[in-house]
């Protein structure tokens, strides 16, 4: 029975080669396996060049490099005397239109007194010629009044009626005022005035300059006393606040992203790691494309634009700051 435990000695050598050899093979490919692949992308904010919309002189400067400033907040002034005179003649200009407006609805009480003597005088000729009429009638009658005299009263009594008739037109003219045509052009002159002055105070108030975000000051591009001209930029504001990370990354490297995915990113100008949310994966042109070196057994890969947004804000982040992110290949 002792010779057969040969062949069972002879086996354990071999196993132990083979152990020995997938030892071998785990380490190479443990050394020479491709390692996790590291991205560098930036930290970005939304940033706002403010400018004027009317030229003028600067007068005034309130905010400087690296200020903060918040929404609504007066940061600059400008003068411009031209504009000033447009808003001070656009002013007299209403003044007049409403004036007119005014002059069109009434009517000065002596024109109305003179028109209500015009009125009595045109009444006493009637009552006169209503009278002659009469007694020229009866004498006619008598045979002592020739019939064109009689003619001649008839006459005047119908010219006294139309006097009468034209007096109370005249008065009633003046009661009235002006036309309804004549109202409506006046109105619609002090409105065309009050869109004048509208536009002129519209212009002053644009010599006033405000921040249009909160944030900080990163660009000032005037002095005390500089001429600006329209859509000249006069600051540059970034908001800190809203700041994400943006990242280039080949198509073939977007595998398992997808948006809502968190990343943990490095920014080593703040020596620490933050949680990031990604919240655009967006293609590039065709100019950020990575075309293929050869014929056959390769392809053209786009360029994607990655950016991730912190999850928690983080202090002394700053647009320009490199951020780090590690794929695995």
């Amino acid at each position: 029975m002792k010779p057969a435990s040969a062949p069972r000695r002879s086996v354990l050598p071999v196993l132990v080669l083979a152990l020995l050899a997938a030892l071998v093979i785990a380490a190479v490919w443990w050394a020479t396996r491709p390692g996790p692949l590291l991205i560098q992308g930036e930290v970005a904010a939304p940033r706002v060049d403010v400018s004027a919309r009317t030229s003028g002189r600067v007068v005034r400067i309130d905010a400087d490099l690296g200020q903060r400033v918040e929404e609504g907040q007066p940061i600059a002034g400008l003068s411009n005397p031209q504009l000033v005179t447009a808003h001070a003649a656009a002013a007299s200009g209403l003044e007049v239109a409403r004036a007119s407006e005014a002059a069109a609805g009434a009517t000065r009480p002596e024109v109305i007194r003179a028109r209500e003597a015009e009125l009595a005088a045109a009444q006493a000729d009637l009552r006169l010629a209503e009278e002659q009429l009469g007694r020229d009638t009866g004498l006619s009658q008598q045979g002592l009044r020739p019939q064109a005299a009689l003619d001649q009263s008839t006459r005047n009594l119908d010219a006294a009626a139309g006097r009468v008739e034209a007096a109370e037109a005249q008065l009633d003219l003046a009661r009235a005022g002006a036309s309804p045509e004549e109202r409506d052009v006046a109105a619609a002159q002090v409105a065309q005035a009050e869109a004048a002055l509208a536009q002129r105070q519209a212009d002053l108030d644009e010599l006033e300059i405000f921040a249009p975000l909160s944030g900080e000051v990163s660009g000032r591009m005037i002095e005390l006393g500089e001429n600006v001209g329209p859509g000249a930029p006069l600051f540059t504001i970034v908001d800190l606040d809203q700041a994400w990370f943006t990242f280039n990354l080949r198509e073939d490297l977007l595998a398992g992203l997808e948006m809502g995915d968190q990343l943990t990113i490095r920014i080593p100008a703040l020596d620490r790691e933050a949680e990031a949310e990604i919240t655009l994966i967006n293609v590039q042109g065709q100019f950020a494309s990575w075309r293929a070196t050869r014929a056959t057994g390769d392809f053209d890969l786009r360029s994607f634009e990655l950016r991730a947004r912190p999850v928690a804000p983080l202090e002394g982040l700053r647009p320009g700051m490199s951020a780090l992110i590690q794929l695995d290949r």
